[in-house]
Formats: C-alpha cells, structure tokens, sequence
C-alpha cells in the first residue's frame, strides 16, 4: 500500500469525527457522551493505518540515508577479533575491519613516511590523506549494512519522539455537576442565606364584611381574610478549601517541558473533581460540604414498579410538592445505561436504541451522567435552587521550601481552592432510589 493510500485512509476512517468536530465547532457547544463514543471508534479505526504510515516513513527515511553513502563502504556486523565473518548464511574469509583496512593503506603508509622513523613529536601537527575504503576490501569482499542492527544501518533510525498525545483524558472523568446549580462568588469565609422549608398558602376568595362588629369567628365567611404561612430559615455555608500536591524534581521540569503542563492540568482537574463529589455526597462534618445527600428537606422516591415508573414520579414531586420546573436528572452512568437498554415486550429499545442520536433525554429532561451521584441513586431537581459560591479560584503554586526540597532540587506544585456550596430550597430536588 502506498503512502498516499494509507494517508486516504486514515482520513476516511476519522471523516466522522471531523464532521462531530465541525458541528460541534459550529454551534458553540461541547460533545455529547454519543459523540464522544464516535470520535473514540473512528480514532481506534484510524490508529492500524497510522502505525503503517510510521512503518513506511522510517523505512523511507533509512533508504534515503543510506543511499547517500559511498558504494563499497561496509560495517562488519560480529566480533572483529574473528578472521572469518558470518555474514548471513555466508562465511566470508579473512575479511578485514576498517582499522585493519587503514593499517595496511597506502595513505596510512605515506603519513608513516613522512616523520623520521615513523614518529611524531608531540607538537607535530598531523594530517593523512583521506581513506576510500571501496577499493581496500580483501577480496572484493564487502561486509553487508542491514537496518537491523544498532551497530550497522540502523544507527541512521531514530525514534519518533511525540511527547504527550492526549494528556490525562484517559484518566478524567466528564465533569458535569457543576454546570446544571447556579455558580456565585463570595468574598467572605461564610455565606449566609435564606432556606425556604416549607410553604402554606391559604389564599380564598373572601366576601365584604356586612357589619363594623366584632364577628366572633375569624373565619372567611365572617370577611375575615385568610392567612398563609411560609417557613424560613437562615443557614450558614462555610468556605471550604480543597487542596492537593505533588512533588517533582527541577531536572525533569528543565528536561521535559511538557512535565510543567501535565502537573498543572493533573492538579486543577483534581481539585474539579472533589468539588463535584462534595456537591452531592458530602456529609457536612469537618471541611466537607453540606452536599445533596446530606441536605435537609431534599425528597425522597421510593423504587416503585420499574425505572421508568419511579424516575416519572420523582419528576412530579418536584413540579407539585417542590412547587418548581426541574431542570434535569442526574445519575451514574450505570444507571443510566440501564434505563437506556430497556425494551418492550418485542424487544424495541424504548429509548431509541443504538441508532438514537443527540443529547439523552428521560421523561422530557436532559439526563446528565456523573461519576459524582453513586450508583443506584439519581436525583432529579430545579438545579438552579442550589448555589455553588466561588472564594478563590483554582490556583497553582509552585516552591521549593517544602521541607529539605531546597537542597534536594524539589519543587513542590500545590493545587487550591476555596468554596461554599447551598441549597436554597431542598424540597425543589428529590433523591431517587433506583434499586428494586
């Protein structure tokens, strides 16, 4: 297969990824979990033809290099002790190495002969005529040059250095929680606000009074008009630090630029990661959040039925008790391919199956996937009545004065950031239990 061809190749089989790519490119907007399985399978196509065109290139680049040296000029492949070469299958006798080759040249004899005795003095400059070895092999022997060998033709192969190719991806989660709650900032280390609990609304229709007499019973058939009652709390959130560090020595940093990125990406993505888990599971003791599961007042379904069943009534707690528009589900990815793979009784995916395209959708909502939510629970809410309150932004620090790191060339790279995360209103969001 020529270059060409294996250059068309690769293209066809990364043409579906390009289109995502563009699409994606053109509407402003991230790849879907569906997109991302596309792009995944057309780069695993792609990869046999890309180790071929590597094959082909360092071929190319080994015959371009040994065609520029001399005709004749051999490299003896085994030990140069040895009179006999094994040379393939071929014994070749008595042939020489180049030291030998040069010993018995007629230049090597020359230089010999132009200093008294054949010695040099030590301030003697000394030059010989330069050696064409084609025409000094014994015999009309010539030594083979393979590419095999590091101490033959494959000296001129170099390997192909590509450095860092896709990062930490392979080791990332999506992180998606922290877009679907409403992002504040705060300059304080508390943050103060109002949780509503619980809501009575009375509202009647009430007739005019008839008479300036005290009716008796404060009642709405007496004009009296009727009172409601909404339950409030002030809560405090406290400013939470996560932090996280990593060691490193100056001479890999010097030595290897992209080490300085990959720690820097590597800290804040964790940082991102812990925030997501603490959103949901933290249990409010120490330095961990008051997340979701944790959160007084959030409403809680029962598995009842079936999936489908028990995620539909989740959703209607959340418009009739919660008195709100939810927004979204949210659940582990195994629990959503579950949901994903159901089928009737003539074996339809409800859902579409594989040829469903755009963004998962259940009972009306966009179903977001999360690492973050355990497996067996989901919930479902109006995201926007939590709030997540930026203090101080992921940062990086770099320094030396960890410890004895001064003078054991150590470098410490330190990760950190500062937030407090509420929900304003718990029964907006209600815990699914997704276990029968």
């Amino acid at each position: 297969m020529t270059r060409e061809e294996i250059i068309a190749r690769i293209a066809a089989a990364l043409a579906p990824a390009k289109a995502i790519a563009d699409q994606a490119t053109k509407e402003n907007r991230q790849f879907t979990d569906g997109e991302r399985a596309t792009i995944t399978e057309a780069v695993a196509k792609a990869e046999p033809f890309k180790e071929q065109l590597k094959a082909l290139d360092a071929d190319k680049k080994m015959r371009d290099t040994l065609a520029g040296i001399e005709d004749g000029i051999g490299v003896d492949l085994l030990d140069r002790s040895s009179r006999d070469r094994q040379v393939g299958d071929l014994l070749v006798p008595g042939a020489k190495t180049l030291g030998e080759l040069y010993w018995e040249s007629e230049a090597h004899k020359r230089l010999l002969g132009s200093s008294p005795g054949g010695r040099f003095s030590e301030k003697a400059r000394v030059q010989g005529d330069p050696v064409g070895f084609k025409s000094l092999f014994n015999r009309g022997v010539k030594t083979l040059i393979t590419g095999s060998s590091d101490t033959s033709g494959g000296a001129f192969v170099t390997n192909d250095y590509l450095g860092l190719q896709v990062g930490l991806g392979a080791f990332q989660r999506p992180l998606t929680i922290r877009d679907l709650v409403t992002n504040g900032t705060t300059t304080s280390d508390t943050v103060e606000y109002v949780q509503v609990t619980s809501v009575t609304n009375n509202a009647a229709p009430t007739p005019e009074s008839t008479t300036t007499a005290d009716p008796g019973a404060m009642t709405v058939a007496n004009g009296v008009k009727p009172e409601s009652a909404m339950a409030m709390q002030k809560v405090t959130a406290t400013v939470k630090t996560i932090a996280h560090w990593l060691p490193a020595t100056k001479r890999a940093l010097a030595d290897a630029g992209q080490v300085r990125t990959l720690i820097d990406q590597f800290l804040r993505y964790g940082l991102e990661e812990e925030l997501e888990d603490q959103m949901v599971s933290g249990n409010g003791t120490g330095e961990n959040f008051t997340g979701l599961a944790s959160t007084s007042g959030v409403q809680a379904q029962a598995y009842d039925t079936d999936l489908l069943t028990t995620t539909r009534k989740a959703r209607t707690k959340v418009r009739t008790v919660g008195r709100s528009i939810p927004t979204a589900y949210a659940m582990n990815p195994a629990d959503w391919e579950a949901i994903d793979l159901l089928q009737d009784n003539e074996a339809r995916y409800f859902f579409g199956g594989p040829a469903r395209l755009g963004t998962p959708t259940l009972w009306g909502l966009p179903v977001v996937e999360s690492e973050a939510v355990p497996a067996g629970t989901a919930y479902v809410a109006d995201w926007r009545k939590a709030v997540l309150w930026d203090r101080e932004q992921a940062s990086i620090t770099v320094s030396d004065s960890h410890a004895n790191f001064f003078i054991r060339n150590l470098v410490a790279f330190l990760g950190e950031m500062r937030a407090a995360f509420g929900v304003l209103q718990p029964n907006a969001f209600v815990s699914i239990d997704l276990t029968p």
